[in-house]
């Protein structure tokens, strides 16, 4: 081989290396920050759910959230100080529509006795 083809074999091998890489930052970037499920949503409607749930919950920390969930439009995990969760759920005007407890992390010493005793 002479120089000539050398130079021409390394000038594909570069370009095909950066052709590659192009390719995998295209599609990295198509698919966004990644499948990460975890992802929370924000802006200004998820900060209003936000307050709202911690204003019905007396407090604690949000600890996740979703939008368009299957319970109602917006829902707000909050942890409360004593480590129990609650979800609150909201329609798309912010009424609150329900608050199952997850009882994650909580004992369940404050269900009353069927027995009275």
């Amino acid at each position: 081989m002479n120089a000539r083809s050398m130079n021409v074999k390394k000038g594909l091998i570069v370009a095909a290396v950066a052709v590659l890489l192009l390719v995998g930052a295209g599609v990295a970037y198509a698919t966004g920050p990644g499948d990460d499920s975890s992802a929370q949503p924000t802006g200004p409607n998820i900060e209003k759910a936000k307050s709202i749930a911690l204003d019905h919950t007396n407090g604690g920390r949000v600890t996740g959230t979703e939008v368009e969930d299957e319970e109602g439009y917006y829902e707000v995990e909050v942890t409360r100080d004593d480590g129990s969760q609650v979800d609150v759920h909201l329609d798309q005007n912010f009424n609150i529509l329900g608050t199952p407890a997850d009882h994650e992390g909580q004992d369940d010493k404050d269900t009353p006795d069927d027995d009275g005793g």
